[in-house]
């Protein structure tokens, strides 16, 4: 967590548009950097900071230099003569005196913060065409003078009669409030028909920076420039060596009307410019009890006569470590990357695209040497569906591609375990498919869900159970190998039929025996004292046209753990590109666009432009559908626009997705409008500083602007109130008339006394914490797994209601769902249980006691009472470890984030 205090100044004066973390080398060291882009007054700069590798408070973080984004700068991708596909971004910043090389982790975070800078660069760009003043970077003296560090020769000179532009000395920086990215990348593509080489960086902005000109002259790539194979040994580690063109500059993908109707049409007539050619797809899965790879995998991934042209490979439970589970880093990633690599068919050289973990769980995405010039629009997400949804040891890690003109995403997901968390399993499918998001790099600000790809496939340990009240009947069965009356007892049969979960997904028949649980090291079922009952938990399901299952087995050979592995194989028709009859079509495509562009003014209709949402409840999703029909007679873009003034084009607790989009004549469009209140905007509704209510700006590109209102009304929560104002509330928080909430919010956040209130008697620790506390200490304190197990969101919600509105008068729910309830509830403080202005005195205090209690002590009493009695329940939970499974690091970690 980063404090609030921390990015203060930079805020008061800049806006702080993006960072990202990367990878600076100088000579044989390595130091990691944030790096961000601030921008003041339309003049840019990029910030270079040093940290420690828990950066909390301003000390922690340096200010090492500063490059200004001026005339001369060039930012441009690097690929060297080695390039292996998916690896990390080497981007180089040059100017007159600056030659930096970093190395930006895969992903969106990476992608969007070079889009934004080259954004800067376009803007300066067009300053200097319309004859503006170049930038003078008067507002970096400030932190050159407080920071004392050298100047780049590109700002010195504009300062050379700044009496300080000399100065030397090092300080501390200010802390940038920035998210840490993960080992993600994606590799730039180039669709926009625009050269991207370093000579004609200025002629190639300016040409796309207008996209309804001369972008759309020529036909856009389909794919990038086939790469030449160098093939050097049939292991992957040798053999995913691949040479690429160096030194591209990146482009800034476009969102002009013109290129994105050509593209929509494009798609649109895509049979004409496609054939369709089969590739064999290699799918497999394996939980692996944390164990070693200490087995040849070759019976699992070489089984076959035919090399597959694609292998997906997943992992669960590579690391069962604490230290895995709290801090996501493990050995044993690498060392199941190399055994995998060792394992791949013989016949055949691969390259590793992209590898993806997180905690337990793993991903694999390796293809043929030479298909992997044809593999493009790489990007990784991962989804923790842990105790509060953030832990990673639930969850799901995804890899999503095109492969020439097909989109594929691979999910490898470990669902909740025991045979009767059914519910919390069907939760954790429908979590992954919610937030497994994927930002697209032609339009950066929105995203892809895991449904909109042309094939899926999704493997992983499902952890869906024989549900038979007879394990002896379900081992004859298995015995006398009838799997198909056995199958009839199968819990994700039975609930993709019933309760909506992987839906439109088929699963080939299955005819082997369940591949969990055994004794470790042999085919023999479980004998120890749970004695768990077998089942098929190992699934591999697909969705999508043009694509079979040739096999589906399991894999018992292979003995180092309590589960089997299983793999399938899949024959995928493929979309491939004729480009001569692409050409063809664009010409044409082009030709109908000229005719029609200036026919006519694009109009839609709007299915409502009022909507209610009422009763909104805290972290309870509530969602409305709009209508978008296209009734002119051209295609029309439209965009939801930001309102003057606005940082958005809507308030916090709104989204519309999509919020922009393509509509072709007599096309619609369903926009799905949500409203989710959360930690972050539950304070200003309490407080009555906001409501629920808004306009949206839909915009039509050459065409009016629309007025769709949204209006409603939020219940009040404890969920998102502070500690103080709830220590006044003797009744539950809905019977509280909202001025009173108002008044005693806002005496809160301006830290006025509460003298007003001196005839009452404030309670010492808020109800709503003791019915939580009291009924876990009453009725938890031996459960299983206890703040280790996420709950389930339908008994979240119960609970909710029973604390604000005193009805019933006990908690219902499971223990885990109470658990979830509580940490949830302390999360949602507007001031942490310890205040922010206190976290650097815990950190100076931390390694003494004496000290540490001495912070204890300077608490306001709401705060010390509630802290207090937090640890007094900690430490009686702790008393009952054996049972609880509870250790004092596994409860600091989730403790301490809150």
């Amino acid at each position: 967590r980063i404090s609030k205090e921390v990015r203060v100044e930079i805020v008061e004066h800049c806006v702080f548009l993006y960072a990202v973390q990367g990878i600076m080398q100088h000579g044989e060291s390595i130091e990691s950097r944030i790096i961000g882009l601030v921008e003041c007054s339309g003049e840019y700069a990029i910030f270079m900071y040093t940290h420690r590798r828990m950066a909390i408070i301003p000390e922690d973080v340096s200010l090492q230099e500063i490059v200004p984004v001026s005339e001369d700068l060039i930012i441009e991708e690097v690929f060297q003569e080695s390039h292996v596909i998916g690896s990390d971004t080497t981007v180089k910043i040059i100017s007159r005196d600056v030659d930096l090389e970093l190395q930006l982790p895969f992903g969106s975070q990476a992608k969007i913060f070079l889009q934004e800078a080259n954004k800067a660069c376009e803007e300066l760009l067009k300053q200097a065409v319309s004859g503006g003043f170049p930038p003078q970077f008067l507002w970096l003296s400030k932190y050159k003078q407080k920071k004392g560090f050298q100047l780049h020769r590109s700002l010195r000179m504009e300062h050379a009669n700044c009496p300080s532009s000399s100065s030397s000395q090092k300080g501390d920086s200010d802390l940038l409030a920035i998210k840490h990215g993960g080992k993600e990348r994606d590799s730039c593509m180039y669709e926009d028909g625009c050269d991207p080489t370093p000579g004609k960086y200025s002629s190639a902005l300016e040409t796309c920076s207008d996209t309804s000109t001369s972008c759309s002259a020529h036909p856009p790539a389909t794919k990038p420039e086939k790469m030449k194979p160098d093939i050097t040994d049939d292991k992957i580690r040798k053999a995913d060596i691949l040479p690429t063109s160096k030194a591209q500059i990146l482009t800034m993908p476009q969102f002009g009307l013109r290129d994105n109707l050509i593209k929509s049409e494009l798609l649109k007539q895509e049979e004409k410019y496609t054939y369709i050619r089969n590739y064999r797809i290699f799918a497999g899965t394996y939980n692996v009890n944390g164990k070693s790879p200490k087995e040849d995998l070759r019976p699992w991934l070489s089984s076959d006569s035919e090399p597959p042209d694609i292998y997906c490979v997943g992992f669960q439970e590579i690391d069962l470590s604490k230290e895995t589970f709290l801090f996501n880093e493990t050995p044993r990633e690498e060392e199941w990357f190399i055994a995998v690599s060792e394992s791949l068919h013989p016949s055949a050289a691969y390259a590793k695209i992209k590898l993806v973990r997180l905690v337990g769980m793993m991903l694999m995405l390796l293809v043929k040497k030479e298909h992997a010039a044809y593999v493009t629009e790489v990007e990784v997400e991962t989804v923790g569906t842990g105790i509060m949804g953030r832990m990673g040891n639930k969850g799901g890690v995804s890899i999503r591609f095109q492969f020439h003109n097909t989109t594929l995403c691979i999910v490898n997901s470990h669902l909740a375990a025991h045979t009767e968390e059914c519910d919390r399993r069907n939760q954790d499918y429908k979590d992954i498919c919610t937030r497994m998001r994927f930002i697209q790099s032609t339009l950066p600000l929105t995203s892809l869900t895991i449904m909109k790809h042309d094939m899926i496939i999704w493997l992983g340990d499902l952890n869906y159970r024989i549900c038979h009240p007879d394990v002896e009947v379900i081992k004859k069965l298995i015995a006398l190998k009838d799997y198909q009356k056995l199958f009839k007892y199968d819990q994700l049969s039975k609930h993709m039929e019933e309760s909506g979960v992987f839906q439109g997904f088929m699963e080939g028949p299955i005819n082997f025996q369940p591949t969990y649980k055994y004794d470790i090291g042999s085919d023999n079922w479980d004998t120890s004292e749970k004695c768990r009952v077998p089942a098929w938990c190992d699934r591999i399901l697909w969705k999508g046209s043009n694509i079979k299952q040739l096999e589906y087995r399991s894999h018992m050979a292979l003995k180092i753990s309590d589960h089997k592995p299983v793999s399938a194989i899949f024959l995928a028709g493929i979309k491939v590109v004729n480009e001569e009859l692409f050409k063809k079509t664009y010409e044409n495509i082009v030709r109908h666009l000229d005719r029609m562009e200036n026919d006519s003014i694009p109009s839609v209709s709007l299915s409502k432009t009022e909507f209610h949402f009422e009763n909104v409840k805290f972290m309870q999703l509530q969602v409305q559908t709009l209508t978008i029909a296209n009734t002119g007679l051209v295609p029309c873009q439209f965009e939801f626009i930001t309102k003057l003034d606005e940082p958005s084009y809507c308030k916090p607790w709104f989204s519309a997705t999509p919020n922009k989009g393509i509509l072709s004549e007599g096309e619609r469009v369903e926009i799905e409008l949500e409203v989710y209140v959360n930690k972050f905007t539950a304070l200003s509704l309490n407080m009555g500083t906001d409501r629920i209510d808004d306009i949206l700006i839909l915009h039509l590109q050459r065409g009016k602007d629309y007025f769709v209102a949204i209006c409603g009304n939020y219940l009040p929560s404890c969920f998102g109130s502070s500690l103080q104002a709830l220590c006044y509330m003797k009744e539950p928080i809905r019977e509280v008339k909202p001025e009173r909430i108002e008044e005693l919010e806002r005496m809160v956040k301006e830290n006025r006394s509460f003298d007003i209130f001196a005839n009452e008697e404030p309670l010492e620790i808020p109800k709503e914490l003791w019915m939580l506390v009291d009924h876990l200490h009453r009725n938890a304190s031996l459960q299983d797994d206890l703040f280790q197990q996420p709950g389930l969101k339908s008994e979240f919600e119960e609970i909710r209601d029973c604390l604000d509105t005193g009805i019933p008068d006990f908690l219902p729910g499971s223990n885990h769902s109470v658990t979830e309830a509580l940490l949830l509830f302390l999360d949602a403080l507007p001031e942490p249980v310890i205040p922010y202005k206190f976290y650097k005195n815990c950190l100076e205090s931390s390694c003494n006691y004496i000290l540490s209690k001495q912070v204890v002590a300077m608490l306001p009493q709401v705060h010390k009472n509630v802290f207090n009695y937090l640890m007094a329940f900690l430490h009686d939970l702790l008393k009952n470890a054996l049972h609880n499974n509870l250790d004092v690091p596994t409860l600091a970690s989730i403790f301490g984030t809150l």
